[in-house]
């Protein structure tokens, strides 16, 4: 039984298609699906059922799952000890940003990393939130800076800070907006992001409680790229707080109404990695440039 095939074997539980699997490891469909029935071959058991929509675990593969998933993690966490008995901090990090990377501080984060590792390379990849934490639950990236809630218990996060929005509107439609009630305010031309971005659920979290959906004109990925869509006269949208104050004392924007949506920023990593030396290093280094104490991690489920 070798590791490679426990790593095909948690993948295709996860993804539930042989195909997707093997997207993830960055290996050919015929290896996951051979190394599949190498594994259940050796241990005399089928672990998936095969059918026309994908895998499936059988009885068995469900019980043996956790198993898999615990050796992969101890694996991983005799790795971690071997680099730290060696005092190593090397090779290189992938890094999710999103696209401000003066409010998450990337310049001073990079620089401190870079004074202290200088055998660590860090590889940046600017990401919509929902996907970044996606990507860093697959493996994809390393570690990522995140607003949102922790969705899945096997990714954990360092608390950066409290994060606030506010509606803002061009600052000629200041009448048109300021009396507006919920059901005229959705009517209004609105500026919206991907579904899988966090901003994108804090807009449907604001009119969903009121039962109502504010029409979308235009789709954007980029905060600063809304804000400026909004100065131009596009659409409403959601602006971070310090951003929409701001436009709003130049003449850029107006604010509809107190209505504040509260998230976080994180960053986050994958729970079974948090002894690898590299994302040891990076939360020291977050530490120190945003000032903050130990935080608890979060404890892992079987599945996670």
């Amino acid at each position: 039984m070798e590791l490679y095939q426990l790593r095909s074997f948690v993948a295709v539980a996860e993804a539930g298609h042989l195909t997707r699997a093997a997207e993830k490891l960055h290996v050919s469909q015929p290896a996951v699906s051979a190394q599949i029935k190498a594994l259940e071959d050796e241990l005399e058991l089928a672990l998936f059922e095969r059918t026309s929509s994908g895998m499936v675990l059988t009885p068995a593969g469900e019980r043996l799952l956790a198993d898999a998933e615990k050796v992969l993690t101890a694996a991983q966490a005799m790795r971690n000890e071997a680099k730290a008995l060696k005092g190593e901090v090397a090779g290189k990090v992938r890094v999710g940003t999103t696209s401000d990377p003066g409010f998450i501080r990337v310049g001073e984060f990079l620089n401190t990393t870079v004074e202290r590792y200088p055998l660590l390379q860090v590889e940046l990849h600017q990401e919509v939130t929902g996907a970044a934490f996606a990507k860093v639950h697959d493996g994809e990236l390393d570690a990522s800076f995140y607003y949102g809630e922790l969705e899945h218990p096997s990714v954990d996060g360092l608390r950066l800070r409290g994060s606030t929005y506010r509606v803002a509107a061009p600052a000629a439609w200041k009448r048109r907006v300021v009396d507006a009630d919920w059901s005229e305010i959705a009517l209004q031309p609105w500026i919206i992001t991907p579904s899988i971005s966090t901003h994108h659920k804090l807009v449907r979290a604001l009119f969903d409680k009121h039962g109502i959906e504010p029409t979308k004109v235009v789709e954007a990925d980029q905060e600063s790229v809304i804000a400026n869509l909004v100065v131009s006269g596009v659409g409403l949208s959601l602006i971070r707080e310090d951003l929409a104050l701001e436009k709003e004392a130049a003449g850029e924007v107006c604010l509809w109404r107190d209505v504040r949506l509260e998230t976080t920023l994180w960053f986050i990593y994958l729970l079974a990695r948090k002894d690898d030396p590299a994302i040891r290093a990076l939360l020291g280094v977050l530490r120190d440039t945003w000032k903050l104490a130990e935080q608890p991690a979060r404890k892992m489920d079987q599945h996670g």
